[in-house]
């Protein structure tokens, strides 16, 4: 049984399978293992950072003839970073967290596709009124930044669906294998951006050591603050706090968020910490659904086995 859907079709993809453009892992490689193996790769460029881009664009371009894509925090570029990944000839250009519209109309120009991803409904009617393409409907269960005060993704994902028609959506959070993507084709999705997922796979940019802790992770210690963003000096907007596993200056400040960021000799232990090695040097971003994961695959393999498993749930469904 084949996943065709509207984002196929609008891609010209086997599956309806997206890798979400996660920063400090959603390297070239992995973007174009996931396009290579039939879903639709994201580069995660995040703030712009030239260096990296420079390093990342590169390899993405010439690792596949595949559609592929580069996403972008809104919150967190200007219109060179948007510039120098068109030069890259990306077919779509994604962006989240903070306000899109000062960059939609020169995507568009240049021919790209635009993925908007939204964490509530007020975010959802700005990108239905900027033309999105694409919409990407993020549930709080998504591992990373996300809304503070949003839904989670199975009611907030029909939701948008309705709200968006005919543009395509995407459901976002706590998809982790094929059934995830199965449930959200069932609730009117026309495929799946997946994370925490992808980050466990033989390309990632994430060292062996995290990888390894969201291999081993639960989704029980996941947590949602902006206490590591503080500590880590993130200019974060604070209505999108970070989803991550457990972390000791999580069990140290929660609930004092305020104190934390008034007090600059705390945010130099953490620093500190981090070099002498007492503190991972980043928060382990996971998702609710990390429980699921449980190997460290071939990015290109994974996408295969999620189509596979999304079929053979639907098809054990039709037959309920």
């Amino acid at each position: 049984m084949a996943l065709s859907t509207a984002f196929t079709t609008l891609f010209g993809v086997r599956h309806p399978i997206a890798l979400a453009p996660m920063g400090g892992s959603a390297g070239g490689a992995l973007t174009a293992a996931v396009s290579r193996g039939g879903g639709l790769g994201l580069l995660g460029a995040g703030n712009g950072d030239r260096d990296w881009m420079a390093r990342e664009l590169p390899i993405v371009a010439q690792g596949t003839e595949k559609p592929w894509g580069v996403g972008f925090q809104s919150w967190a570029i200007d219109g060179d970073a948007i510039e120098r990944a068109l030069e890259y000839g990306p077919r779509a250009v994604m962006l989240s967290f903070g306000d899109p519209s000062p960059f939609t109309e020169r995507i568009r120009q240049a021919g790209a596709t635009l993925i908007l991803q939204v964490t509530d409904l007020e975010e959802a009617r700005q990108a239905v009124d900027l033309g999105a393409d694409v919409i990407v409907a993020q549930g709080t269960e998504s591992g990373g930044h996300g809304a503070r005060r949003g839904r989670s993704t199975l009611p907030f994902v029909p939701i948008v669906v309705d709200l968006a028609a005919p543009v395509p959506v995407l459901a976002a959070g706590g998809i982790a294998d094929g059934r995830g993507v199965a449930a959200a084709l069932a609730l009117g999705a026309a495929g799946a951006l997946i994370g925490t997922r992808f980050q466990a796979t033989a390309e990632t940019l994430l060292a062996p050591s995290i990888a390894a802790a969201i291999v081993a992770g639960r989704g029980q210690d996941t947590e949602r603050s902006s206490i590591l963003d503080i500590a880590r000096g993130s200019r974060w907007p604070a209505k999108y706090p970070a989803r991550t596993l457990g972390h000791p200056y999580l069990d140290h400040w929660r609930g004092r968020e305020a104190e934390l960021a008034a007090d600059p000799d705390a945010r130099q232990a953490y620093q500190d910490g981090v070099v002498r090695g007492d503190l991972p040097p980043l928060p382990v971003w996971a998702g609710e659904a990390v429980d699921l994961i449980t190997d460290l695959p071939p990015a290109a393999d994974l996408v295969a086995t999620l189509a596979r498993q999304a079929e053979d749930a639907l098809a054990r469904a039709g037959r309920h």
